[in-house]
């Protein structure tokens, strides 16, 4: 579990080395972004578990990871890979920020991490880096500006490589705040819950408004959200855990093997089984 900061709990922002990380957390390589946006910015090779799912990403290259997601970093020495993490509270001051949350880069749909280059390695070793060290040790309320203004140019950076076509101009940002809020509900509660009713409560909001902002922004209705989330979790555990069906239906929350088997046959035409 990742071992927060003061400055990260003063500040809602941290931005440190990866190996300082890791040796402050007895050098253990697996974390969890807690409720925190991540970026990582990648100057050396390295290997990336996020959510159960490696990435070999290459040095030049920025990470954006959004909350509640496992992480597992490999070998790397982590002198040359720089961790950005900050709170919604923090960086949220205008609708644009909330676009800018709420986008494919922290929310990708068919990825748990949005990888983009960045051209210079060294420009941003000595441009970007040192300048917030300055900032920092100059005064806290430049630091607080530099850095949000450092979040802002490098999701605007990597927003170069969403495609165009990808990006909903139209989106009514009330509805994308509370989808990705649900999703981040989601990824931390669905081995518990799995009611519409549920998710809908903790937003204060009825499942049916829920449900019309999943239709609205995904094009599904917020049940199959739920299912979509279960049968993809039930993938991945086939596939990389290694767990027994039984063992994966207890880890997903269901009473018995028997209902898990069900669930999924339901939803998708097949047994558990036949899916890896």
């Amino acid at each position: 579990m990742y071992i927060i900061t003061e400055q990260l709990k003063n500040l809602g922002f941290s931005i440190n080395r990866l190996d300082s990380i890791i040796q402050r957390n007895n050098n253990k390589r697996n974390f969890s972004t807690l409720e925190y946006f991540c970026i990582y910015i990648i100057m050396e090779d390295i290997e990336l578990e996020v959510e159960n799912i490696t990435h070999s990403i290459k040095g030049g290259n920025i990470a954006f990871i959004g909350p509640q997601k496992q992480i597992v970093f490999g070998r790397a020495k982590g002198e040359e890979i720089y961790v950005i993490a900050f709170s919604s509270s923090f960086y949220e001051r205008s609708t644009k920020d909330s676009l800018f949350l709420n986008s494919q880069l922290f929310f990708n749909y068919d990825s748990d991490i949005f990888i983009a280059p960045f051209i210079n390695i060294e420009q941003m070793r000595v441009v970007f880096m040192g300048r917030m060290q300055n900032f920092q040790l100059k005064d806290e309320s430049l630091y607080v500006s530099a850095a949000h203004n450092a979040i802002e140019r490098l999701i605007l950076d990597a927003f170069l490589h969403i495609p165009t076509d990808s990006i909903k101009k139209d989106i009514k940002f009330d509805y994308l705040h509370y989808v990705n809020r649900f999703k981040v509900l989601l990824q931390r509660d669905y081995k518990k819950d799995k009611k519409v009713s549920y998710y809908a409560s903790e937003l204060n909001i009825t499942a049916r408004k829920l449900t019309e902002m999943t239709e609205y922004v995904l094009g599904q209705t917020a049940k199959h959200v739920i299912i979509e989330k279960i049968i993809n979790e039930c993938k991945k555990a086939l596939i990389f855990s290694g767990s027994t069906i039984s063992e994966i239906a207890y880890e997903l929350g269901f009473s018995d093997e028997g209902n898990f088997s069900n669930f999924i046959k339901k939803h998708t035409g097949k047994n558990p089984s036949e899916m890896k």
